[in-house]
Formats: C-alpha cells, sequence, structure tokens
C-alpha cells in the first residue's frame, strides 16, 4: 500500500514537472517562440487595424466579429482601453508637435518619448478632459462598461495564466514579451522614432517619417509619414516600392464582407494639357497639395543633381551643394538652423536651384492663403505656371504642362 501510494505521488510529481516543463501542448523551446512571435503579430494587427484605422480615424468599419475579437485580444495582451487610446491617438493629431501632444519627441525629446513612452500614455490617459473631448464614438455597451474598462489587470493576468497552462514555465516568458512589444514597438518605435528618423514622401506639417517601406513587423504603421499626410485613409503604403501589411489583412477582411473601406490615400489624375489652368486645376491642385509637391521635390533633387554633375565634370568644388541638395526642397521650418547658411550659398552659387527654391514658395502659397478669393488664385496660378514656362528651366516647363493636364 505504501509502495504504491509513493508510485502515485511520484507519478504526479513527475507529471507536475513535466507541465511546468512544457505545458499542455509539450512544444518545444522554438514552438513557443514562433507562438509568440505570432502572438505579438495578432497584437500588432489588432492595433493598427481596430484602434487606430478603425476606431481612431474611422478609415474602416469593420464587422462585429473581428471588432469584437480585436478588443479582446487587446484586452488581454496590453490592457488597452479602446476609447483612451483613440482619444489620446485623436489628440496626438490635432496638436502634432505642439504642446498638448501627449507623445511628441519634437516636445518631449526623443530619448524621453522612447524610453518611456508608455508612461506618457499612462499619464495621458488619466486626463479626464482628453476622454472626453477624444474619445467620441469609441465602445460603450456592457462589455465594455463591466469587463473591460477598469479591470485592465484581469486582462492581462488571463493571459499570464493561458500562456503558463500553454507552455509551462516558458509561457511567463511569452507573456513578457506579449507586455513589452507595445511599449517598444507603438510607443518607442512609431511614436519616437517616426517623428525623428528616417525618410518622407511627403512634407507633412508636423515631423513624421517614414521609418521603413516595408510595414511587416508592426503592422505598416512603419509608414508613418505617410499616415500624417493622409490620416483618414485606411492604406498605408502610397509607393510601388512600399508594403502595408495591415492593409493586406484589411483586403482579406473586406474580401469576406467582414471590413468596409472608406477612404484611400488620394490619387491625382491627368488628362489632355489645358491652354491655361483654370479652376478645376486649382481643384485638383489643392485637394492633391502633397502628391503636387512631392513631384515638385523630384524635380529640385533631378536638377541638383545635374548641377553636381556639372561641377564634378569642371573638377570644382561640390561640397556645399552635395551637404544642401538634402535640404533645398523642404520647407524652411523643417530644415536645421546649422543647414541654413548652407543652403543661401548653394542658392547664391546656383540661379537655377534659387528660382526652383523661389517658385516652390509660390505654388505653396496658393493653398497656404487665407485671403484670396477662388478666382484670384486660379488667377495666381496662371502667372505660376506662365513665369514656369518662361524661365528657360526644362523642369519648371516640363512640371508646369504637367500641372495644366490635371483635373479633379
Amino acid at each position: 500500500m505504501i509502495a504504491s501510494d509513493f508510485e502515485f505521488f511520484a507519478s504526479l510529481w513527475d507529471g507536475l514537472i513535466q507541465f511546468l516543463a512544457h505545458g499542455l501542448t509539450g512544444a518545444a523551446w522554438w514552438q513557443v517562440l514562433l507562438v509568440a512571435l505570432v502572438f505579438t503579430h495578432i497584437t500588432i494587427a489588432s492595433v493598427t487595424i481596430y484602434l487606430h484605422r478603425h476606431s481612431a480615424h474611422r478609415s474602416l468599419d469593420l464587422h462585429p466579429i473581428p471588432s469584437h475579437f480585436f478588443r479582446f485580444w487587446l484586452w488581454m495582451t496590453t490592457g488597452m482601453v479602446t476609447k483612451e487610446w483613440t482619444a489620446i491617438h485623436r489628440k496626438h493629431h490635432a496638436k502634432c508637435e505642439r504642446e498638448g501632444d501627449p507623445h511628441s519627441p519634437v516636445v518631449f525629446g526623443i530619448k524621453k518619448v522612447f524610453f518611456e513612452g508608455s508612461e506618457l500614455y499612462r499619464a495621458e490617459a488619466k486626463n479626464q478632459e482628453t476622454l472626453d473631448r477624444y474619445g467620441h464614438n469609441t465602445p460603450d455597451d456592457w462589455v465594455e462598461r463591466h469587463f473591460y474598462t477598469g479591470r485592465s489587470r484581469l486582462g492581462v493576468s488571463l493571459m499570464l495564466i493561458i500562456n503558463v497552462a500553454l507552455f509551462g514555465v516558458l509561457g511567463v516568458s511569452v507573456w513578457a514579451l506579449q507586455m513589452m512589444w507595445i511599449p517598444i514597438t507603438a510607443a518607442g518605435i512609431i511614436n519616437g522614432i517616426g517623428h525623428w528618423w528616417g525618410y518622407r514622401n511627403f512634407e507633412a506639417t508636423d515631423a513624421s517619417t517614414n521609418v521603413s517601406p516595408w510595414g511587416i513587423i508592426i503592422g505598416g504603421e512603419e509608414l508613418h509619414n505617410n499616415h500624417h499626410t493622409y490620416p483618414t485613409s485606411a492604406k498605408l503604403s502610397v509607393k510601388p516600392y512600399e508594403f502595408d501589411i495591415g492593409w493586406m489583412y484589411i483586403t482579406i477582411l473586406k474580401s469576406v464582407g467582414l471590413a468596409t473601406v472608406k477612404k484611400l490615400p488620394p490619387r491625382m489624375a491627368f488628362g489632355d494639357v489645358k491652354p491655361v489652368a483654370d479652376e478645376k486645376t486649382l481643384e485638383a491642385i489643392i485637394a492633391n497639395r502633397y502628391e503636387v509637391m512631392a513631384g515638385y521635390a523630384r524635380e529640385m533633387r533631378a536638377a541638383c543633381q545635374r548641377e553636381v554633375e556639372g561641377l564634378k565634370a569642371r573638377s570644382a568644388d561640390a561640397s556645399v551643394l552635395d551637404a544642401a541638395r538634402r535640404w533645398l526642397h523642404r520647407d524652411d521650418d523643417k530644415v536645421p538652423a546649422d543647414i541654413k547658411p548652407q543652403l543661401a550659398l548653394a542658392r547664391a552659387e546656383h540661379p537655377v536651384l534659387d528660382k526652383m527654391v523661389t517658385m516652390r514658395e509660390e505654388l505653396r502659397a496658393l493653398w497656404s492663403s487665407t485671403n484670396a478669393t477662388r478666382e484670384q488664385l486660379a488667377g495666381d496660378l496662371q502667372a505660376w505656371c506662365r513665369r514656369a514656362e518662361e524661365s528657360g528651366i526644362a523642369a519648371l516647363r516640363d512640371f508646369s504642362i504637367r500641372l495644366r493636364s490635371a483635373h479633379a
């Protein structure tokens, strides 16, 4: 009897050790790592599709099935409340890079946002004024009021229990990775690096950048400059070489009737070249002003490259122009103070580039003006096109002719 009892408890102990080591699944470490990466990717997809594009910007509508799945998953893996995240993000756009922006590196510094972004989020989540002003049209059903809101610890605790049950002790590591994933990727990389380092397709009014042209790891949110340029678009990629995996998932949901896309980035349409630019041309240019200025920037970079090649062909010093050409097409308030003297010198030495910079600012004034009438602005556009085509600069002439073919 004693031996039998001993064998029973020994077997029970062995089972417990086996459970703690491998959980119910008995998965190897590499299988656990693979599942952990899948879990974190689902979390990223939930943030970008549900919280960001659906809730904050209303760029798509979601069927109740994926909508509630995302909400439940985020409650377990992040503890975030839809209203809080939505309100904070909307406030970020409303006050971007200015006092009141909850997490701008321009305001707080990159070190603060990158390393303490989650603390900034939690502090703003306690601001009731922010929630009241920016948290409208977010879930307020029974489940939200009695289950999710105020019970974030319950959700993440449930996730811990599930991970340990599935993977044993390794499940704690899976849970820790899940808890760190959004503070690092969203609060740190997107809110921090995405307003500090990277490339810009468009001269948006803020400091937003695209961290990478391939939006895979952070669900497409890497294309942050594109998003700030077209914040209500459900698709974040705009260039042929860019990829937004979040948009791929939305396309799949749409194909099975679980999502309805409401808005995409505008695309400028072109037709026959008009004799003169008219009010319809003006309307098309203003509606697509970021694309227009991106096209102008390409012409400026090409003209600058030709100037550099000309200098090098004559064995002349091209160092000033080499240093300045990265900034010639940028808005003046985006140019660092220590670069401005180099820009001034480059413009003084290269009349073609100086003319293109001057006319860039004149073109930008078409949508910056607040006092001119529609007829006056159309007249200003006609005058701009005439000066561009009479400038003797091929890039300006060709750009103006293309503008005259634009239509709304």
